[in-house]
């Protein structure tokens, strides 16, 4: 799983993997080699690189043309006096900080603060307070959570949310501005000469110690708040060392975008660059047309040597790269290891960055992915074994035991390990039902073994048992793996793929259209008219008709399909703020659209050449 041929050398892990097929058909398989002893806390760690290698860049913010810097010598400093300062506050598990603002020095530095003393954080999507336009969800979070104190990096963009939708006794912090009516400390005031009480709250934290509060998407409603613990931070940076091997020779430097409000960021990369010492470039671009120049700029200035995007990231800065010398030989210099995640990644796209990596570096660079969710840490499972194309998830990591449950033809996929969250905060219901009786987390996943009957092969993703439906034969149709499929045979024309057709006798499907691909196939359309243009509905009709003719079961063919007008809304749940669409939520607030797919509806497309 190192050093394989082709591939640019990179030390990865060599695990011991063991398993037993129970009776009733279901599995566990499980790592023979335990995982390596980590810390009690996962702050252990700023105090262990201030002393160690103190000038080091923990994290990095562009400023103009420049970069604000802390040092892990300058964190452990601002992280006492900010903590000092919250221990004034009357700050608690039952009144933690809430993070409302996106990714910046000052967001990391208070929710490390005040997790080196014992408050936990929430960091949440500013999505919730910019985006939506009634607060609801920012509320239900508020009521579960009941923040004493929330953080917001300019006070001017989140001042309505703030007002509308959190108490008023909550106080604010800023970089810069105020809150009208609210008491608002701007953050060079959020801070005092550190006590001996700053150590005293940092000892008396421990494993179980709940950290942070990571919220769910909501797309069923108010988002769950998730508890982190200690030890589930903690452990699972032991195992994402494990896999990474080379990451303890050759600190992490990362430039990454995601939102901390998600676990793929605020636990796996965050954590990750802090746990091994290495630095963290904070990215402010976005996987769009707009946002890709601010990625780009900075992926021109700094080599990252682990790189975890979106397949709509990898798929645009693989396009970038085809003209920009400059940009491609900067991300591949000291590049080790690339990660998709979010979605499944199309194949031209892998097969594209493999190309321009073996041009660039003359070697392939490991592209992977691997499953797990914010009640898992998130790193579950993971795939290091090179593969011809994407999909693959791997095998469990380090203490990880992996239940497979047959369930109506799929295998369900459980988890277990100290990775593993003790349940939603205040829901003691809904904790309940996410475990099984063998204190199982269940996922709601589905997989299915990349060679049959062989773990160590891994497995590919297989749906979300939930989304699957039966079609009026009673044939089931494994909606997670169609959706994937469909959008690669789209050729970059959709983003995404509602699949619809429960209890009818055919699939449709309704497409997220992809704006500025099908711009460029009709240039001469205004916004308005584009979708209904000649060359943009010819070509999805062409690439309908080439998925037809690659799929031919009723199970796995789609026969009609429909450019969804509307922008998915994120009020209504038909879409998470990191983009991910909701299945159901859409098929039930647009059960009109799905109607016309099945009737003689003008704008439905259906294959070229076909019915």
């Amino acid at each position: 799983m190192a050093d394989a041929p082709g591939y640019r050398p990179a030390r990865l892990w060599q695990p011991d993997l063991q398993w037993d097929k129970r009776a009733d058909g279901s599995w566990l398989i499980w790592r023979g080699d335990d995982i390596a002893p980590y810390p009690d806390r996962m702050t252990d760690r700023i105090d262990h690189w201030a002393e160690r290698t103190p000038d080091t860049i923990w994290m990095a913010e562009r400023d103009g043309d420049d970069w604000r810097t802390v040092t892990y010598a300058q964190l452990a400093d601002t992280v006492a006096r900010v903590g000092q300062w919250l221990l004034t506050q009357g700050l608690s598990t039952d009144r933690p900080v809430m993070i409302l603002s996106e990714n910046t020095l000052e967001h990391a530095m208070i929710a490390l603060a005040a997790q080196y003393v014992g408050i936990p954080s929430a960091a949440i999507s500013p999505a919730y307070a910019l985006v939506a336009s009634d607060y609801q969800k920012l509320r239900g979070i508020a009521d579960q959570i009941t923040p004493g104190l929330v953080f917001a990096q300019t006070a001017a963009p989140f001042e309505d949310a703030i007002l509308k939708a959190l108490p008023a006794d909550v106080t604010v912090v800023t970089c810069e501005g105020t809150v009208a009516g609210r008491q608002t400390t701007l953050w060079a005031d959020a801070q005092a000469e550190p006590t001996e009480a700053v150590r005293t709250a940092h000892l008396a934290t421990g494993p179980d110690t709940v950290v942070k509060f990571l919220c769910t998407s909501g797309t069923t409603g108010t988002p769950k708040a998730v508890t982190q613990t200690n030890r589930m931070l903690a452990s699972n940076q032991e195992i994402v060392a494990d896999c990474y091997a080379f990451l303890r020779d050759e600190p992490p430097v990362v430039v990454n975008w995601l939102p901390w409000s998600h676990t793929a960021a605020g636990n796996k990369v965050f954590n990750m660059v802090l746990y091994n010492g290495g630095t963290y470039y904070i990215d402010h671009g976005k996987p769009t047309p707009g946002g890709m120049a601010e990625t780009i700029l900075n992926l021109r200035e700094i080599s990252p040597n682990w790189h975890l995007t979106v397949p709509a990231g990898f798929e645009a800065l693989a396009k970038a790269m085809e003209t920009d010398d400059e940009l491609r030989e900067s991300f591949f210099r000291n590049l080790k290891h690339m990660m998709y995640a979010g979605a499944g990644l199309a194949q031209h796209t892998w097969t594209r960055l493999e190309e321009l990596a073996e041009q660039t570096v003359g070697h392939k660079v490991l592209m992977s992915t691997g499953l797990g969710s914010t009640e898992t840490a998130p790193f579950s499972l993971y795939c290091t074994d090179p593969q011809t194309g994407p999909g693959n998830v791997g095998i469990p990591s380090q203490g990880v035991v992996m239940k497979l449950v047959p369930n109506e033809g799929k295998l369900e996929v459980r988890i277990k390990g100290p990775n593993v969250t003790p349940g939603y905060w205040r829901n003691p219901e809904m904790t309940e039902k996410a475990f099984d009786d063998e204190g199982f987390y269940m996922l709601g996943d589905a997989l299915r073994f990349a060679e049959e009957g062989n773990p160590w092969k891994g497995f590919f993703f297989d749906g979300r048992i939930a989304e699957n439906f039966k079609l009026q034969t009673g044939t089931w149709v494994a909606v997670g793996a169609l959706r994937a499929k469909l959008v690669d045979q789209m050729g970059g024309l959709a983003s995404d793929a509602v699949i619809a057709g429960e209890n009818r006798d055919r699939l449709t499907a309704l497409l997220v259209p992809d704006r500025a691909r099908l711009a460029a196939l009709a240039p001469d359309a205004t916004e308005d008219a584009l979708l209904d243009h000649p060359a943009v509905r010819d070509a999805v009709a062409a690439r309908l008709a080439a998925h037809g003719a690659a799929d031919g079961g009723s199970s796995t063919r789609v026969t009609a399909v429909m450019l969804m007008k509307s922008p998915l809304d994120l009020d209504k749940g038909e879409v998470t703020d990191k983009g991910s669409v909701n299945q159901r939520a859409v098929l039930r607030h647009r059960a009109d659209l799905v109607d016309r797919l099945y009737a003689d509806d003008p704008d439905v497309i259906r294959p070229k050449g076909g019915n």
